[in-house]
């Protein structure tokens, strides 16, 4: 899956937004290496978002979240 930045957006803004988490930034460099030196992007860049599908999204243990 692909997203394309907005101006000002950072890694971690990034990854809050379209991943659901700041704990996915790593995971969203590392699929991106060609923009690793970029801090702050303009509006436009196409990234490449990792999956995380099958990761929890809660901070809950797993026989918390799978009751609710």
């Amino acid at each position: 899956m692909m997203c394309k930045t907005r101006s000002g957006d950072t890694w971690d803004l990034i990854s809050y937004r379209e991943l659901g988490s700041c704990r996915h930034t790593e995971k969203l460099i590392n699929k991106n290496r060609k923009h690793v030196d970029t801090l702050i992007f303009a509006a436009g860049v196409e990234l490449e978002l990792p999956d995380v599908t099958n990761e929890r999204k809660s901070a809950l243990p797993p026989w918390r979240t799978e009751a609710l």
